[in-house]
């Protein structure tokens, strides 16, 4: 057959893979599941591996070859965003050189399916001999790893998902399933909170929701739509429009917010004055309204948002703890930040 063939098939419904698959993978989880019994050897190893790490003044490092080194990858990754910091060393890297980032204090999680991988083989001396403590996640409880790990978990499959019986599917599932459930106990057992993981996370969605204050986000300086109470409506006006936030502040003398302007209070005045109305003449401290909503500095960005919804505002002021104006923002200051 050439490389431009394509080999056919009578298969109409592919899906009756699917279900093979999934019921595999399911069957290796709840035999996983079941090993973890009371006073079990995964049990006591599970219990011990998450005191280790608890313990770990260093780094957690996690290794694995091929598929295996796939998911350990995953694990270090899930780990650091869950406030363990951690990350993953490639064995045959480790053998040339990468060996050196790892030190005293830390701990090294090993996944090997036979628990036989000779590249991880080669590096248990040097990790011994630096008095590193090792976790293995295997599916041999006999093979050497295992028999020279401080912990090892036990993740053997009753088979794999692959038909072959060659790629690794089902096992590696069940190495995944072990580091999530290391990852969360640790997050319970430290207490750890959406605040923690939004530190970890800045660049995310809850991040942003969790971290950014209104400081961060708010106009300020010669951007704030501030003018005098000494200001007709129409300089006030100029001042909102310049500005594009649809507001304008007026402050007194001494610097303070004594009232404010919109869209909508333009709106207002217009329904009220109908033609009789003289931009020029008349002055802002007229039509303000000195009934109005401010935001503290201080305040999360996300706080901010329900106040201003919670109030049916589109815009405010931000005061610093002295009430002093140090800022302005609207809702389409929230959406570029991706509040909203």
């Amino acid at each position: 057959m050439t490389t431009t063939e394509i080999k056919t098939t009578k298969i109409t419904d592919f899906s009756i893979y699917a279900k093979e698959v999934l019921n595999t993978e399911i069957n290796a989880l709840q035999e996983l599941h079941k090993s973890f019994h009371p006073y079990s050897c995964n049990q006591i190893n599970f219990n011990k591996t998450c005191h280790l790490i608890l313990n770990c003044k260093g780094k957690v490092i996690l290794t694995g070859m091929g598929k295996s080194g796939h998911i350990a990858n995953k694990i270090a990754a899930t780990l650091a965003s869950l406030g363990t910091p951690s990350f993953f060393i490639h064995p045959s890297e480790a053998l040339h050189g990468d060996i050196g980032m790892l030190n005293e204090e830390d701990i090294v999680i090993a996944i090997s399916y036979s628990g036989a991988s000779e590249e991880i083989l080669q590096l248990i001396p040097s990790i011994k001999r630096l008095g590193i403590p090792i976790i293995s996640i295997t599916g041999n409880k006999n093979s050497y790893l295992a028999q020279n790990s401080n912990a090892h978990i036990d993740a053997k499959v009753p088979k794999e998902a692959c038909p072959l019986g060659l790629a690794p599917t089902a096992s590696t599932t069940t190495a995944l399933a072990v580091g999530d459930a290391i990852a969360v106990a640790l997050i319970e057992a430290k207490n750890f909170t959406p605040k923690d993981f939004a530190l970890s996370h800045p660049g995310g969605s809850l991040g942003r929701k969790l971290i950014l204050k209104t400081s961060d986000i708010m106009v300020t300086n010669q951007n704030i739509p501030l003018v005098l109470d000494t200001s007709s409506l129409k300089d006030a006006l100029i001042t909102m429009t310049s500005k594009k936030l649809g507001i304008v502040g007026i402050k007194n003398i001494k610097g303070n917010l004594i009232g404010v302007y919109t869209d909508g209070d333009l709106r207002r005045t217009l329904e009220q004055q109908c033609n009789n109305i003289n931009f020029n003449e008349i002055k802002i401290t007229k039509v303000m309204n000195s009934n109005f909503i401010t935001i503290n500095q201080d305040t999360l960005a996300s706080e901010a948002m329900h106040i201003m919804e919670k109030n049916k505002i589109s815009s405010s002021f931000v005061l610093d703890n002295n009430k002093q104006i140090t800022g302005a923002l609207n809702l389409h200051t929230l959406l570029q930040n991706k509040i909203i």
